[in-house]
């Protein structure tokens, strides 16, 4: 069976990664974090949060329930 060198390097890292921490999911997380704020990098949140005003299907309602169509299609 072929295996990618490359990809072996990392599963060993990472393993080695996870090991100094005795895989203690909380203390690699914990330590991420610092490595993330150390870098001075800025962090930008990609989580979707749910909106009030907008939906997927391109149509924005106010809590009042007025509609407006937002879409781009033709009329």
């Amino acid at each position: 069976m072929w295996t990618d060198e490359i990809v072996e390097e990392i599963h060993q890292i990472r393993e080695e990664y996870a090991k100094s921490f005795n895989y203690d999911l909380d203390a690699i997380f914990a330590d991420l974090r610092k490595k993330e704020a150390e870098s001075g990098r800025e962090v930008v949140n990609l989580s979707r949060k749910p909106s009030l005003t907008k939906r997927w299907s391109g149509r924005a309602r106010d809590i009042g329930g007025n509609t407006t169509d937002t879409s781009c299609g033709l009329t």
